[in-house]
C-alpha cells in the first residue's frame, strides 16, 4: 500500500471516530438523535467514501501488480528450468516440459510416478535415499547436483532445489523441485578429466621411459661408436659433419626432454616448481648456442634469479621465435635485455602486437584471421602458463616496428 493510500486510510479513521465520538456524546446527553447529529453523520458519510474507496482502489491494484509479478517470475523459472511438484512421499504431481525434454517422459506418464524411479537402482535402494526424503520432511531445503536417469535409463545431470513448501495448516504438503539441466557440462568435465589422465600417463612415460633411450643409450651409443674409429677414419669417411649433428642434435635434444619433463611434472598432483638461482644470460646464451637464429638474437646483461632453468629457457625461446617467426622485416632480431630492475623486455623489429592481441594468440589453437604460418597454436599459452608457474606476469607493448614484451621477474 502507497504512502497517499495510507494517509488517505488515516484521514478516514479519523473522519469516522469523530462522527461516532459525537454520536455518542450527543446520545447519551439527550438520548436520543438530533438534526445536526443526522446531518453530521451524512457529511461524514459523505467524507468517509472517497478516500475509503481509493484506499480499496489501491489495495486491488496494489495486490494485483504483485500477482502479476509472482505471475511473471514463475513464467520465467518455467521456461528456464526443471519443475517438479511432489507430495511428502515422494509421488510426482506435476511437472513441466523442460522436465519432459531433459528425461523423454511425457507429463501425463510421469503424473503418479514414484520419484525413486528417476533415480540410480542403486541409490533408490539406499540409506542415503532414505536420509535424502527424512531431511525433505523435516523441512530442509536440499541444494546442489544429482544425478538422475531418463526414460532410457540414460544417466543426466541436474543441479537445482528441492524445497519443502508447508500448506495453509502449516505442515508440509509438497516438495518443489528447481533445476537445471547441467549434463552437457557434466559430460565435457567428465572428458576433460579423461584426457588429462591420458595427458598424466604420456607424461609419466615421457619422464621415466623416454628418459633412459635419450640420456642413457644414445649418448652411450655416440660416445662406443666415437671410440672405435679413429680421426683418419672420420676423414677418410667424410663423416665428420654427420657426427656433428648428431652430437648437436643429441644436445638439443636432451634440452628440449629435459624442458618438457619439468613441464610434465607440474601435471602431478601437489606439484611444485623446482627452482634455482641462475644467471639468466648464461642460461639463454647456453640454451641457444646451438639454435639456427643465436646470431639473431641480442642477449643484454641479465641478472641472476631464481627459476626453473628448463621451462623459463623454454618459454623465452618461444618467444624469440615467435618474434623472429612473425617478422616481415628484412633485418629480423629479438633483443633481450632489463627495462628496469623488475621487467625483463623481449623487443622484436616484427608485425607490433597490442596487449589484446596478445591475449587472444594466447588462447589454445587461436589463429589470426588470414594467417598462414603453420602451428599447434599452444605455443604462447604453454609459456604462459611457465611463467605463471614462476610468479611472473607478462605484458605486450605494441611499438612503431614490432612489439616489446615486459615480463615483470620482481615484485
Amino acid at each position: 500500500m502507497n504512502r497517499i493510500a495510507k494517509i488517505c486510510l488515516g484521514v478516514s479513521a479519523v473522519i469516522m471516530l469523530t462522527f461516532f465520538a459525537v454520536q455518542t456524546c450527543i446520545v447519551l446527553r439527550y438520548c436520543e438523535p438530533t438534526y445536526f447529529l443526522a446531518e453530521f453523520g451524512y457529511a461524514c458519510v459523505i467524507l468517509f467514501m472517497p478516500p475509503f474507496f481509493y484506499v480499496v482502489y489501491s489495495y486491488v491494484t496494489s495486490t494485483k501488480i504483485k500477482e502479476e509479478n509472482i505471475d511473471i517470475q514463475l513464467r520465467a523459472i518455467d521456461s528456464s528450468s526443471i519443475v517438479v511438484t511432489m507430495d511428502m512421499d515422494g509421488i510426482i504431481k506435476s511437472v513441466n516440459n523442460n522436465f519432459c525434454k531433459s528425461t523423454g517422459y511425457t507429463a501425463s506418464a510421469v503424473k503418479g510416478m514414484p520419484h525413486s524411479r528417476l533415480v540410480p537402482k542403486d541409490y533408490a535402494e539406499s540409506m542415503e535415499y532414505a536420509h535424502f526424503w527424512r531431511r525433505l520432511a523435516s523441512g530442509e531445503t536440499i541444494s546442489g547436483e544429482f544425478e538422475r536417469v531418463d526414460k532410457n535409463g540414460n544417466q543426466i545431470w541436474v543441479f537445482g532445489h528441492y524445497t519443502p513448501v508447508k500448506g495453509r495448516d502449516g505442515k508440509y504438503r509438497k516438495v518443489m523441485k528447481i533445476a537445471t539441466d547441467v549434463t552437457p557440462q557434466h559430460e565435457a568435465e567428465d572428458l576433460v578429466n579423461q584426457k588429462n589422465s591420458y595427458l598424466e600417463h604420456a607424461a609419466k612415460i615421457l619422464r621415466h621411459d623416454m628418459h633412459s633411450g635419450i640420456n642413457t643409450y644414445m649418448p652411450r651409443g655416440l660416445t662406443s661408436l666415437k671410440r672405435r674409429i679413429t680421426d683418419e677414419d672420420i676423414k677418410k669417411l667424410k663423416i665428420q659433419a654427420p657426427l656433428k649433428m648428431l652430437e648437436e642434435g643429441l644436445r638439443h635434444t636432451q634440452k628440449v626432454y629435459s624442458g618438457v619433463k619439468e613441464f610434465t611434472n607440474l601435471v602431478k598432483e601437489d606439484a611444485q616448481l623446482d627452482k634455482e638461482v641462475c644467471n639468466l644470460t648464461e642460461i639463454l646464451t647456453e640454451y641457444l648456442k646451438a639454435t639456427s637464429y643465436i646470431k639473431q638474437v641480442k642477449i643484454g646483461l641479465l641478472p641472476s634469479i631464481s627459476v626453473n632453468e628448463p621451462l623459463f629457457c623454454t618459454a623465452i625461446d618461444n618467444l624469440i621465435r615467435n618474434g623472429l617467426k612473425y617478422n616481415d622485416s628484412s633485418t629480423k632480431f629479438v633483443s633481450i635485455y632489463m627495462q628496469d630492475n623488475n621487467h625483463l623486455c623481449v623487443e622484436d623489429n616484427g608485425r607490433g602486437m597490442s596487449q589484446q592481441d596478445f591475449v587472444e594468440y594466447s588462447k589454445p589453437y587461436t589463429r589470426k584471421k588470414g594467417q598462414r604460418e603453420q602451428g599447434s597454436g599452444l605455443g604462447l599459452n604453454i609459456c604462459l602458463a611457465i611463467l605463471k608457474e614462476h610468479g611472473f606476469t607478462i605484458r605486450a607493448d605494441k611499438q612503431e616496428h614490432g612489439t616489446k614484451l615486459l615480463i615483470k621477474i620482481k615484485q
